[in-house]
């Protein structure tokens, strides 16, 4: 059978992350996670489901892409279909040709992480190495220490106080309250938790958000930020040790993170919480 590409209906997007649920296994490169699909849904159901291209052959996707940004697409691919030469040459194909809907002309980057064949064929059609990325991972087998911060984990009614930390953690955010509400209405948040830290003053200072994939496999941590005001103090280390233990109760196998490696402050703050330093992980981009 031919190799399809598709995007999926409204509908159809919880069978899609059920999928991505499935690809997440200890011991492989970082890839497209569920909590990717879920964060992305702060901005919607349909826009979610418009970003999204999915290829498959006899009905069983093999590859799920996120176009995160309109030159960005992030791919997870199953891990029976890496060396999958049919389908590493029809991705290709759809994705250098602006026509197909993917990515447009000119400077687009991909991130693929896993699927050796695909990456493979990229390079031999002149795609280059781009910022390079540093994925960190906690095993979650023992206990984790305590955090040393009161940790609230957000519901409907304090979500004006989740989104007021990550606007002032991120310059450029445009979180919302309502953004807030349309990401938890998704699939992906059943399995996730918005955290909250608070100093001793009981003042709101950092956030994260943990997404499960379901017990047994990696979780994510995406977003994790402190407030601007904050900074310099250790909340992000406690944030990020508060999401690791959050994580494990809701059976994650590991914790894992990726940031970009020119961050070395961010860097610096997971070791910190006794997370392990991944060889670092590049992009491919096409420049025009």
């Amino acid at each position: 059978m031919a190799i399809v590409m598709s995007t999926p209906s409204i509908d159809g997007l919880a069978g899609v992350v059920d999928v991505v649920r499935e690809w997440q296994v200890d011991g492989v490169p970082v890839q497209l996670h569920p909590g990717d699909l879920g964060w992305h849904w702060r901005f919607g159901a349909e826009a979610t489901a418009a970003a999204l291209r999915f290829w498959s052959r006899d009905r069983r996707v093999l590859a799920v892409g996120l176009v995160d940004s309109p030159r960005l697409l992030r791919l997870a691919v199953a891990p029976e279909a890496e060396h999958d030469d049919e389908l590493a040459s029809q991705m290709v194909a759809d994705v250098s040709r602006p026509e197909r809907g993917v990515l447009p002309e000119g400077n687009v980057s991909i991130e693929a992480r896993f699927g050796a064949s695909f990456r493979q064929l990229l390079t031999s059609a002149g795609w280059e190495a781009d910022e390079p990325w540093t994925p960190l991972q906690r095993d979650l087998a023992g206990p984790v220490e305590d955090c040393g911060l009161r940790v609230e984990v957000i519901g409907p009614e304090r979500a004006n106080v989740r989104a007021e930390v990550q606007r002032a953690a991120f310059d450029r955010s445009t979180f919302t309250e309502e953004r807030w509400h349309a990401m938890a209405s998704g699939p992906a948040y059943g399995d996730a938790r918005c955290l909250v830290a608070h100093d001793g003053h009981d003042t709101p200072v950092a956030v994260a958000t943990v997404w499960s994939a379901g017990r047994g496999r990696p979780g994510l941590l995406e977003p994790v930020g402190v407030h601007r005001d904050h900074r310099g103090r250790g909340y992000g280390t406690a944030i990020t040790v508060a999401a690791v233990a959050t994580l494990r109760e809701l059976g994650s196998s590991s914790a894992f993170v990726c940031t970009a490696s020119s961050n070395a402050r961010a860097v610096a703050t997971y070791v910190s919480a006794g997370f392990r330093q991944l060889p670092d992980v590049e992009d491919l981009r096409r420049t025009a």
